[in-house]
Parts: structure tokens; sequence; C-alpha cells
């Protein structure tokens, strides 16, 4: 079947090439309908075509200078001319199934999401089931779920969340996140010492500051904090200071390619994920990838991969005490060996050919 797959801020790079690739390999023609990314480079496409037709200015505008206030402008600009341009190319493909992946915003993308769904059965993927504001951020969510044929989540929680909304459950699909892997064709090497990691983009949400907090609590552990701030990290390296724990934090700020991963990886004992709230995880899927346990709080998906699998420990959000003893625990080399060993599990079952199938299942009810 031809399958248009659409990320209009190039939200996730690397879930829509695996996804697309993945389906490829299955046999379905794939069309990526994204924007620019301006952070770094993208994975090249393996057996489908990548289409920039969202935001080609601003894009390049962030790709300069990712902090400028004028793309704010640029993409007011440019939002009615990039849903034509998708429309007209959606015309042109004629995809048995349309699946998006993100929104930009969801209370003008409704309107484009509704006549592309009246055209061709549509998917949906709830990468956050609740958005992070309430109120009219529900509703526009609720709609998007009204229009839609089918909702895919990746956590079993998020199915509550939206049978709670009203979606019914015969609309739901449940989809685990896949492992992103790590590349190449040697194992990850099992993790030791004494460094935590935690990468990726950096959110307030995601609870630094619980980890700077528990930090104190962690004897002769060093703690590396990489990836590009979002929110204010000035904050947090204050609290450092004051709780005398910045000797210990290296901070390496900036958007972060694959071979600095890598590295990054091949330095940590495990990673931390102090998420306040989330769904789903990529950091936790990298992570995984290269053969790294992890110490997650208990939102989303986070937990219910930890515990299924065996790879770390789960805390409840917010408690930093509960995170440096869980953080202690996973130390021991006993414990880091064992839960090693749950990455390697989670690795052969959460694999993107396993998630196509299932997402071709999706596609062919809807057909």
């Amino acid at each position: 079947m031809r399958v248009a797959l659409i990320d209009p801020g190039s939200t996730t790079p690397p879930y829509d090439h695996s996804l697309a690739s993945a389906l490829a390999r299955r046999g379905h023609t794939v069309d990526l309908l994204t924007s620019p990314f301006p952070f770094g480079p993208v994975p090249k496409p393996v057996g489908y075509r990548r289409d920039e037709l969202f935001l080609p200015v601003s894009g390049r505008i962030l790709a300069r200078n990712p902090r400028s206030r004028s793309r704010y402008v640029v993409k007011g600009l440019e939002y009615l001319p990039s849903v034509r341009r998708l429309t007209r190319r959606l015309r042109e493909l004629e995809p048995d199934v349309v699946h998006v992946q993100w929104l930009s915003l969801p209370r003008l993308d409704v309107r484009w999401l509704r006549r592309v769904a009246a055209a061709s059965p549509t998917v949906f993927t709830a990468h956050h089931a609740l958005p992070r504001d309430d109120g009219a951020g529900v509703d526009a969510r609720r709609r998007v779920y009204d229009i839609v044929q089918r909702v895919v989540v990746h956590s079993r929680g998020a199915v509550d969340d939206l049978e709670a909304l009203g979606v019914a459950p015969a609309r739901i699909a449940y989809i685990p996140h896949a492992v992103f892997e790590a590349g190449g064709d040697d194992e990850p090497g099992p993790p030791s010492g004494s460094t935590l990691l935690f990468f990726g983009l950096l959110r307030a949400y995601k609870g630094i500051d619980v980890l700077v907090r528990a930090l104190a609590h962690i004897p002769d552990a060093r703690l590396v904090v990489a990836g590009d701030p979002l929110d204010p990290v000035e904050p947090l390296q204050q609290l450092a200071r004051e709780l005398g724990v910045d000797s210990r934090i290296e901070w390496r700020l900036g958007f972060l390619p694959d071979e600095e991963v890598a590295a990054l990886m091949r330095e940590a004992a495990f990673v931390v994920l102090p998420y306040r709230r989330t769904d789903a995880s990529g950091v936790l899927a990298t992570a995984i990838g290269h053969g790294r346990p992890a110490v997650v709080t208990d939102v989303g998906s986070l937990g219910e991969t930890v515990c299924d699998f065996g790879l770390g420990e789960v805390v409840p959000p917010g408690d930093d005490r509960a995170l440096a003893e869980a953080c202690i625990r996973l130390l021991d080399p006993e414990r880091l060996a064992a839960a090693f060993e749950g990455t390697r599990a989670a690795r052969k079952a959460l694999t993107w050919d396993a998630s196509a199938r299932e997402h071709e299942r999706v596609y062919e009810d809807i057909l």
C-alpha cells in the first residue's frame, strides 16, 4: 500500500526515518512529508522518499540561528502556503493511508486534518496523549481524535487517557515505542563505573532539578547533562552550586550528533530520566539500543518498559530521595549487570520491524 507519513515540524526525524524504513522493507511505498530539521543532519532515506515541503524558509533560518526570534514571524507567514503544498501533494500521491505523527498547531491544524481524513483513511500517533497545557489544548486534542480513524499510542497508560477523553477502545492502537539501535555490527558493551547520564532536549518538565537534588545523596557519582537547552539551565546550575555538587556535574550543552551520543553512552553506567510527565521517550529507546540501563520515573511508558524487561529502576516522579536510592541500587555491579541483560531482551522484542507489522495491521483494519 502507499503510506504518507506526515511530521510537519520535523519533530522526531529518527522516529520518522525508522518507521518509514521499516514499512518500506515490508514492501510499502512510503512518502515522508516533513520540514527541514534545523539542528543537524537527518538520516538519509532508505527505501522511502523524504519531501521537505513544510516551512522551507524558517527551517533555513533556524539552521543558521536556532534562537532567532524572527523564526516565529516567518513560520506564521509560511503556515498557509505549507498547508496548501501538503494538500496538493496528497492529491498527487493518492495514498491508501495518511499517518500523521505530529501537529504543530493543533487548534489550526484540525482544519486541514479534517479535509485529509475525509479524502483518505487517516491515523494519528499521539506521542503525548494529553497536551502539556489544559483547557483549550485538551479540547483541540479531542477534536483531533474525533477526526481520525485510529489513534496510535505508545503506553498502556495513554490508552486509559484516551478512553477517559471519550475515544472508543476499538479506535485506539497500542504499539510500544521501538528501540533505536546503536548502529554497527557489534553488540553494545556492558556498562561500568559511576557516571550517570541525562541527555536529550533540556526541558523543565523532564525533572532535571530533581536529579540535581538527588545527586547530593549519591556519593562518588558524577553526572553528565547533555543536550540542547530549550528551557534556561542557569537556575539548575545555581541549584547545583547551592547543593555543593557543581563540581560533579558536566554540562554539555547543544545539539548532540549521533557520534557524540555513542560516546556518552560508552562513558555512562546508566541513564536517568526523572520526567514529571511524558508518554514515551526516544531517549529511553536510544539508551536501550546502546545497552544502557535506566532509572526512570513511573510516567507514561517509561516505567512500563523498564519493569517489563527488568532493565533498571522505577521511582515516583518528583521524589529526589527515591531517585537517589534507586541510582545507588543500580550502581551495584550485580544489579547493573542484570539490568544490562534486560536491555538485551528489550532490543530483541522492541524492533522497528515488529512495530511496522503492528502499524500495517492498523492500516489494513481501516482499509
